[in-house]
């Protein structure tokens, strides 16, 4: 807060004033910290203070339930993004290259294409789904 040099019987004392809550100040002199009780006026701080309740977490909350795999090839997210439009459905067949699924990530356009023929078994997101890395995206049995 505010820094000043006092002079007291010939010895000099740099005094750091570093908090003031209420009539405790919290300061620094040469370099030792002190709690000093303020005698007299005490003013209220203008800044206001945000009290909180503590977050409480609802049993079951935060955490990730994770679904079964049907046993086929995943198809995971390349990067973190949102998935953008889904071209295949459940039960569809698909070729090796064939486009699965558009992803944005970093304000492109990503293409996710089959690595392997087979049959869609499951879609485990839809489109507007935020992803990370390595989400499984769908499955190709």
């Amino acid at each position: 807060m505010k820094k000043y040099k006092f002079t007291i019987t010939g010895d000099e004392y740099d005094v750091h004033i570093k908090e003031i809550e209420d009539n405790i100040a919290t300061i620094e002199v040469n370099g030792t910290k002190y709690e000093v009780v303020i005698q007299g006026e005490v003013k209220s701080t203008k800044t206001p203070r945000l009290v909180r309740k503590p977050v409480v977490q609802q049993p079951g909350e935060g955490l990730i339930k994770k679904q079964q795999s049907g046993g086929g090839t995943t198809v995971k997210a390349p990067l973190p993004g949102t998935i953008f439009k889904i071209n295949v459905a459940v039960g569809d067949q698909v070729k090796s290259g064939d486009k699965l699924l558009v992803m944005e990530a970093m304000k492109m356009e990503n293409q996710i294409l089959a690595e392997k023929d087979g049959q869609i078994s499951v879609i485990k997101v839809k489109e507007g789904d935020a992803v990370l890395q390595d989400d499984v995206l769908l499955e190709i049995s």
